[in-house]
């Protein structure tokens, strides 16, 4: 095929292409999708991965359009995929799966109707109260060293247990679904990864299927979509994406800014911007997802000036389009128009209870470490590079010991209790029994449950 001397206005095809995947994007990523919108406005050629191009969306305005037009922008990778390479290491993330996020129409509401009608059984009362519960245990743990890694002490330990809990896994399946599911988003040998993360989701299935309890995964199977394993397999695959690694880089990323921002670094003795608005700062400015959510268009589309080619990747930039300068601040000042949870009909259906469970793991930590503070300049964290999330390498940080054995947190409402009704009397009105460190400065126990209905809701 000759192609034209001259390429058309706007083609990300004959344009130069910028890398996600390297240390230089991950870290300052915000400099990059800068550069990239003064050089090609609101859709940029990027590389998701060495020779795999995909067109990135800056704009709110874009994003939207093509979050909201799945006639256009159709969800479903086959197209592509079959001109890939089989060691093309974005495959797993962005590869086909029976499941709501790559398919449209009453397939993708078959399937999304599964999900929702689980997740909306998990009560938020006995949610937060484990939570609370599982995060004053691993406090506890490193409370007595005055110095941990958040990151790997505390924010990824906590997503692993709540979500084994949720799903009913047992901790050593859910260490090697974690493992897989870290590999994928890496894409440090990603075929093993995948490989990896599969065998032990069939596994799972397999434990649930002869032991259904209540639990997220035993729901599913009973509900009248009548999920096939290998629909079970890719819903679980999906859930677990988003429940583990993004919600502990959710609340990792929420720690660094209360830590470091002026605005927020009050909150640690009582300011008045609370933990609540760091993490909404987190989703406009440095959601943890923040790159994904691909159409596929096909034949070739318009958008916004850019021709986008046929089944190339029209990949969603979360965090480019929350920070979009058309915006402006006061169009994102005290709302939650962000698009952080996605939007349209493949919107993140668990956001509520990642709100919930990113909020109670902040807030527990730094009732119980009120002097906490990074034990590096903000400036030497290490960001892990991928083209898709947003996740520090570790949050190292220095506190006063605390001497005095933290008292757990005792478990009222049973080991699997999502289901249950739960007295709002249950829920404990204080963080009282993680001792203060001396010489802190005192401060008001925080009301945070106060707004738990709100919060759940995202309002």
């Amino acid at each position: 095929m000759t192609l034209p001397a001259t390429p058309p206005p706007g083609c990300p095809a004959h344009a130069t292409r910028t890398s996600l995947y390297d240390e230089e994007f991950a870290a300052n990523p915000a400099g990059v999708y800068a550069r990239m919108r003064k050089e090609h406005g609101h859709v940029a050629p990027v590389e998701l991965a060495p020779g795999v191009n995909a067109s990135l969306v800056l704009s709110y305005e874009a994003a939207l359009d093509v979050l909201r037009s799945p006639q256009t922008y159709p969800r479903d990778p086959r197209r592509w995929q079959a001109n890939q390479p089989p060691d093309n290491p974005v495959m797993p993330m962005m590869g086909y799966r029976p499941n709501c996020l790559f398919t449209d129409g009453a397939e993708h509401a078959r399937y999304r109707s599964a999900v929702t009608d689980s997740i909306s059984r998990v009560n938020p009362h006995a949610l937060l109260g484990y939570v609370e519960k599982a995060a004053r245990e691993l406090i506890a743990r490193f409370s007595r060293n005055g110095r941990a890694d958040l990151l790997t002490e505390y924010a990824g330990t906590l997503s692993l247990q709540v979500f084994n809990h949720l799903f009913g896994c047992p901790p050593e399946l859910g260490e090697r679904l974690t493992a897989g599911m870290r590999g994928i988003f890496d894409m440090v040998d990603p075929e093993r990864a995948n490989a990896e993360l599969t065998a032990a989701m069939l596994d799972l299935l397999a434990l649930k299927r002869r032991q259904p309890s209540q639990d997220v995964p035993s729901w599913m199977m009973a509900h009248p979509s009548r999920l096939t394993d290998e629909e079970m397999l890719h819903q679980l695959v999906l859930l677990m994406g988003a429940g583990t690694e993004p919600q502990q880089n959710l609340i990792a990323n929420g720690l660094r800014l209360l830590l470091v921002d002026e605005r927020f670094a009050g909150d640690l003795a009582g300011g008045s911007l609370h933990v609540e608005d760091a993490l909404e700062e987190i989703l406009w400015s440095d959601p943890p997802m923040a790159n994904y959510s691909a159409g596929y268009p096909y034949p070739a589309a318009d958008l916004m000036g850019a021709r986008l080619p046929p089944d190339e990747p029209v990949v969603i930039s979360f965090a480019a389009a929350n920070t979009d300068p058309e915006l402006g601040e006061a169009q994102r000042a005290g709302n939650r128009a962000h698009i952080a949870w996605s939007a349209g009909v493949h919107s993140c259906p668990a956001q509520g209870p990642a709100r919930l469970i990113a909020t109670t793991a902040i807030e527990t930590l730094l009732d119980a470490l009120p002097d906490l503070r990074l034990a590096v300049p903000d400036a030497e964290l290490r960001w892990r590079p991928g083209p898709f999330h947003r996740a520090l390498a570790g949050l190292p940080v220095l506190f006063t010991p605390v001497v005095a054995p933290v008292t757990p947190v005792p478990d009222q409402t049973g080991e699997h209790p999502w289901h249950q009704p739960v007295r709002s009397s249950s829920i404990p009105t204080a963080v009282t029994s993680i001792p203060k460190a001396p010489n802190s400065a005192p401060a008001e126990p925080r009301r945070w449950w106060n707004s738990l209905a709100k919060w759940w809701r995202g309002q």
